[in-house]
């Protein structure tokens, strides 16, 4: 093991320790009566989500006081030329928080020169966690993670966020998701980060977001690609920046961007 790929070790091990006590506390809320208050975009925050990121920001600017931070509820700080960059959702799928359902998670992501290196997503209501650092493999509760095998389209089960947010965005995306409706065997809603997880252990084949902000979707990249996958945008890049996503294994990808392009 080279200094680099030990650095990414140790990068992991931190994040998984942190997401893991920041899910640990989220659950001391959960399915308990917490007021909710709703930001100006209309998204619902509890103090779990706050608490959880102050903790996590804490151990981050401790650990690592060079690293900048992006975090969902307080914003960014340190250095805008940093070269490390984490990105903190601390409960991703706050609708579902609030309504009892476990489908919520706490998301970190470490981005190294403008490339995601590390990331860990903790489902703590469902004791699920998926981790990956480049070179290290996919690890989705201690054992390796793997995409589905999946070539056949017209056989495949694809994952979606709330499907009105298709349209909302634009009546161009809302014409994509229904042509890979049509293309697909099955579509499972209500799914926010959990469908990504889904497809990075091969329960389900395609993930698809309208809509997407970069602490929504940091550790993805990364997990993805260590299971043999992809994360990025309608067209095929891997990227967390497009304000959309796309996660599936790198069999079906071509078909399903040419499908959402309407080139097929």
């Amino acid at each position: 093991m080279n200094s680099e790929q030990k650095e990414l070790r140790e990068y992991l091990d931190f994040a998984t320790r942190v997401a893991y006590e920041a899910g640990r506390l989220t659950l001391g809320y959960f399915q308990r009566s917490i007021g909710t208050t709703w930001k100006a975009d209309d998204s619902p925050v509890t103090i779990a989500d706050r608490e959880a990121e102050a903790s996590i920001r804490e151990q981050i600017a401790t650990h690592f006081p060079d690293h900048a931070i992006v975090g969902e509820e307080f914003g960014s700080s340190g250095a805008e030329d940093a070269t490390h960059r984490w990105f903190i959702d601390p409960i991703d799928g706050t609708k579902s928080f609030i309504c009892g359902v476990p489908l919520y998670s706490v998301l970190l992501g470490l981005e190294i020169n403008g490339r995601v290196e590390v990331g860990v997503a903790n489902f703590p209501a469902l004791n699920e966690m998926v981790a990956a650092a480049s070179g290290a493999g996919c690890w989705w509760n201690g054992r390796p993670a793997r995409v589905s095998k999946q070539t056949d389209l017209a056989r495949s089960f694809v994952a979606h966020i709330d499907t009105a947010s298709f349209e909302r965005v634009s009546v161009a995306k809302g014409l994509a998701w229904s042509r890979l409706q049509q293309a697909s065997y099955y579509n499972a809603g209500w799914c926010d980060a959990y469908g990504y997880l889904l497809v990075a252990t091969g329960r389900v084949d395609v993930m698809l977001d309208p809509i997407m902000n970069v602490h929504d979707c940091a550790p993805f990249p990364v997990i993805l690609r260590e299971a043999g996958g992809f994360f990025g945008d309608w067209q095929g890049n891997e990227t967390i920046h497009a304000g959309e996503a796309l996660a599936t294994n790198v069999q079906l990808l071509p078909e399903v961007v040419e499908i959402l392009s309407g080139r097929k």
